[in-house]
């Protein structure tokens, strides 16, 4: 049984709850079970794999029984045939109105194009059409055509990284995060080259639709549910040397072990390592401390087990490696931004 405290957190609740909640009563006549609408935004130059993934993965979302949970529909500036940055054209059957009619509208890169962009410089009515979405999210440097839109500014934002000195320096306004897979400021998001896209592809349908959703998108698509380090996780890494040992067994026996105490020591005596060394091993090949990673590990198995099972708050703390519910409320907060108790209502349709 959830806590007062946990329940009373669910009025109010935004971010993952408003979304995964969607169209219960919009203005525009769907019902609750109406699929989310997508606008996936094309332009000439379009990457093909970046526009194919958006499909897959959130066309392959479905609910228990059986429900598509999304409904994507590609568009473009102008209806018709758009050039692709390979050696074919795709056709966009919608247009800026569909765009405007989406809750969440993606774009995906065009190197053609995006790199020339500057503030204000994108067309009105586009960005008429993007800033009227809930939520936006880019692919690679399709974060070009969002800064140029004015919705990353005050923002933290991440593009593909060799195009990120000249985003920095087109968009002062916006804080860049090179290093990392993707961002999350709630209603914009925004992930680094093509691969980064599957995973801010689940990351939604995770935040949206819960962990088991998005685990089921995954081997539907035979991709990983979760890259390790996700939101943290560096693209820009140094080789490792050659026949140096990988962190690789330390992580294993982490997930095996998380409701145990596990201290960097114990980890890097795993490796037979230093303590040093293997906290620097670890943080070249993961891009976090072993400390992070770890938290990150065990918030993952909690929101599993808030999604999955009907533990009570100390016994999903105990079994995540938190300890106390009050350990779990505190990485909570920090890490998903609301309580348990209200998680768990958000993916049990409201009910604690």
């Amino acid at each position: 049984m959830a806590d007062v405290a946990d329940v009373a957190d669910v009025v109010g609740m935004t971010g993952v709850a408003g979304v995964a909640a969607g169209s219960a009563d919009d203005g525009g006549g769907r019902s609750p079970a109406s699929p989310h609408p997508v606008a996936v935004l094309i332009r000439d130059g379009v990457l093909p794999m970046e526009l194919g993934l958006v499909h897959q993965l959130l066309g392959t979302a479905r609910s228990a029984d059986g429900r598509p949970l999304y409904s994507v529909r590609t568009c473009a500036p102008r209806p018709g045939m758009v050039r692709t940055d390979a050696d074919f054209p795709v056709y966009a059957e919608h247009g800026l109105d569909a765009v405007a009619a989406a809750d969440t509208v993606i774009v995906p890169a065009s190197h053609e194009s995006d790199e020339a962009l500057a503030p204000g410089g994108l067309d009105a009515e586009v960005t008429r059409a993007l800033r009227s979405a809930a939520r936006v999210a880019s692919i690679c440097t399709g974060s070009f055509v969002l800064a140029a839109a004015g919705l990353l500014d005050g923002r933290r934002a991440t593009t593909h990284w060799m195009s990120a000195d000249r985003f920095a320096r087109a968009f002062p306004l916006t804080t860049v995060d090179a290093d990392v897979l993707y961002v999350d400021e709630g209603d914009v998001l925004t992930s680094a080259g093509e691969a980064a896209g599957i995973d801010l592809c689940l990351h939604m349908i995770r935040e949206d639709h819960g962990a088991a959703v998005a685990a089921d998108v995954a081997r539907r698509t035979v991709v990983p549910p979760h890259r390790e380090g996700g939101q943290a996780q560096y693209i820009r890494r140094p080789l490792a040397e050659p026949g140096l040992a990988s962190t690789g067994r330390a992580r294993a026996h982490a997930l095996k072990h998380l409701a145990d105490p596990l201290t960097l020591a114990a980890l890097a005596e795993v490796e037979s390592m230093s303590v040093r060394t293997f906290s620097r091993r670890f943080r070249e090949e993961t891009g976090l401390t072993p400390m992070q990673w770890l938290t990150q590990r065990r918030l993952d198995r909690a929101r599993q087990l808030l999604e999955e099972t009907d533990h009570t708050v100390d016994r999903v703390a105990a079994e995540a490696g938190f300890g106390t519910g009050a350990s779990l409320r505190q990485h909570f907060a920090l890490g998903v931004g609301v309580a348990p108790g209200a998680y768990r209502a958000t993916f049990r349709g409201g009910r604690p």
